[in-house]
């Protein structure tokens, strides 16, 4: 393990040089990968450091023990001994889980769109939920999530909202919750007290850099037209929505939160070059998962990954077998607990998929 860190930290110092380096500061592209890059490499020479110090710490004991010429010295080396024993094992896990290639849309912004799916005005219902739980949750990480466009209920929640993420490894988080979730509870609009199954899709996508997908004008057309959302006089009076059509795809996206129809455009585009971005990625996770067995990140849409039963109070991840009875914690944001499950799953195949990095 100490010579594939010793690889690592060769390339630590490559890119620490690179990155103060004019030319490729002034390369965009370049800088900003050296500098992820750079980022991720610094958490393994970090291990790498502590490590080394378990490594000298655990041989200065044994020496005093063969020793044994101070009994005193003898005691405090083998409590020594005793605790770097422990703690080696785990360290070495997670430079494990470190070493493994890391999928570099990870990093990225991400894109998530919510649509209502079967269960009629439940199902906008839901979708609003599923909205304000994502918005919690962004929000103890301390990310900024900003509306695209939206389409509402019509008791209440969306037919469908798409809204952007932006923070710290947001799209390698996120992942996790693509697919079909499912609500059973009792509607507001049921009167007879029976529960009803619900559904809406969760789409998540890498929010694509211009230089990711690169989208030929004349490829687009771009509609103006009215809001129809909140935000005033002004929102719904002057053509400050954009709708922009990807002709050889088909693929639509449209924007109007902003009172400004240059703000939209830009909001719209981004959207546009993200689901781009996403077809392409869908084909390499779809056989990246069919490799590895995965069920974890495969990316298809249709799965039903989890369900929320609010009679028993209780959440099921179906992919990985996960029940938590702690529903209203869950819908208020707290969904830490699961994304951690679903990585270490997806991790754990990784690992045995690279089990040359050990």
């Amino acid at each position: 393990m100490l010579e594939k860190l010793q690889i690592v930290k060769q390339r630590f110092d490559e890119v620490s040089d690179l990155i103060i380096q004019p030319d490729v500061m002034t390369d965009q592209k370049r800088y900003i990968a050296l500098n992820k890059e750079y980022k991720d490499l610094k958490i393994l020479v970090e291990k790498r450091d502590e490590y080394k110090t378990l490594l000298d710490n655990l041989a200065e004991a044994e020496d005093i023990i063969s020793e044994g010429s101070d009994a005193e010295m003898v005691e405090m080396a083998k409590m020594q001994y005793d605790e770097v024993k422990t703690r080696i094992p785990k360290l070495e896990d997670e430079i494990k889980f470190l070493l493994i290639p890391r999928d570099p849309e990870d990093t990225k912004n991400a894109v998530v769109e919510l649509r209502a799916g079967t269960g009629g005005d439940e199902a906008s219902i839901f979708a609003g939920d599923l909205f304000r739980m994502y918005s919690k949750y962004c929000e103890s990480k301390g990310w900024k999530v900003d509306v695209v466009d939206f389409s509402e209920g019509t008791n209440g929640g969306f037919k469908e909202i798409q809204f952007e993420v932006n923070g710290e490894d947001v799209y390698g988080t996120l992942k996790f919750e693509a697919g079909v979730h499912r609500v059973q509870r009792v509607p507001q609009t049921e009167t007879q007290g029976r529960v009803h199954t619900s559904a809406a899709t969760v789409m998540v996508f890498p929010e694509a850099e211009e230089f990711d997908v690169e989208i030929n004008p004349k490829d687009v057309r771009i509609d103006f037209f009215c809001s129809s959302g909140p935000g005033g006089q002004s929102v719904n009076t002057t053509y400050s929505a954009v709708r922009l059509t990807h002709i050889p795809t088909g693929l639509v996206a449209q924007c109007q939160d902003q009172k400004s129809q240059h703000k939209n455009k830009e909001k719209a585009f981004r959207v546009l070059r993200s689901r781009l971005y996403e077809i392409e990625l869908a084909k390499k996770n779809e056989a990246d998962a069919a490799k590895r067995g995965s069920m974890v990140t495969s990316g298809d849409r249709s799965a039903k990954i989890r369900t929320y039963n609010y009679p028993q109070g209780r959440v099921t991840d179906h992919r990985i077998g996960l029940t938590l009875y702690d529903l209203s914690n869950i819908v208020n944001g707290d969904i830490q607990r699961i994304i951690d499950e679903l990585q270490l799953a997806e991790n754990t195949e990784k690992l045995k998929a690279n089990s040359d990095v050990i």
